[in-house]
């Protein structure tokens, strides 16, 4: 055990040692990608005992998971001002293509939360408890459901349940697009020794917000079109 180990007798100082764990986390993951980040390695930068960073945290993934949701909270708070000045004034279509934009420069510029999105459903939740996995996903329903409330006080033409499934959607695109964007040694070996392959590396950030405008484009194509038959019932 660590010399320095104390037991965390208070709440405050409970609160205080899982802060230390996530600000830990969080260091290591500006160094290593997800994968990489061990539960033996974080203990000792913390200056724990592996079994006593598991009295505060049941798993590397139940570390990280709350890590995610701390950086969306962020994510949610930073977009609060950044919508207002991207898109306020704009025609519609204009502010979509800008929200869009907006969100997608937000997500490229916080590497760590696209890193752990794009570990979320195939690493960080396969090895929680039921108990972890409710909490963890009644906090993201609780971001989505936020950032979905941003995105309808700027673009009010949205439907309440579309804005809500735009944002859901662009979790599971930038979960999908990242890894495609940061390429392993091999594969930029790959793209290196056949330009032609280069084709099939992505830019993250201008795929994302490419992807985010088609799919608003579409739902506002899509309420306008409600709002359009159902005025047309009524009459």
């Amino acid at each position: 055990m660590p010399k320095n180990f104390q037991r965390a007798r208070s709440e405050e100082q409970r609160a205080a040692r899982r802060q230390a764990i996530l600000d830990t986390a969080a260091s290591m993951l500006t160094e290593m990608p997800v994968a990489q980040v061990s539960l033996n390695e974080l203990a000792r930068r913390v200056g724990l005992a592996k079994s006593n960073v598991l009295r505060y945290f049941e798993s590397r993934e139940d570390v990280l998971l709350e890590l995610l949701d701390v950086r969306s909270r962020e994510l949610v708070a930073h977009l609060d001002g950044a919508l207002a000045e991207a898109v306020d004034g704009a025609p519609p279509a204009e502010r979509a293509d800008r929200l869009a934009g907006c969100v997608a420069r937000a997500l490229a510029e916080r590497p760590v939360l696209c890193d752990l999105i794009s570990a979320q459903a195939a690493v960080l939740e396969r090895n929680v408890s039921p108990q972890v996995a409710v909490q963890y996903k009644r906090a993201t329903i609780a971001n989505v459901q936020a950032l979905a409330g941003r995105i309808t006080a700027h673009l009010p033409e949205l439907r309440a349940e579309d804005a809500f499934r735009f944002i859901a959607s662009t979790i599971m695109f930038t979960g999908a697009v990242w890894p495609h964007a940061h390429p392993s040694a091999a594969m930029l070996a790959a793209y290196e020794a056949d330009p032609a392959l280069a084709a099939l590396r992505m830019d993250f950030g201008a795929t994302l917000r490419e992807t985010l405008e088609v799919m608003l484009s579409g739902l506002l194509a899509r309420a306008a079109g409600t709002a359009g038959a159902a005025g047309a019932a009524r009459a």
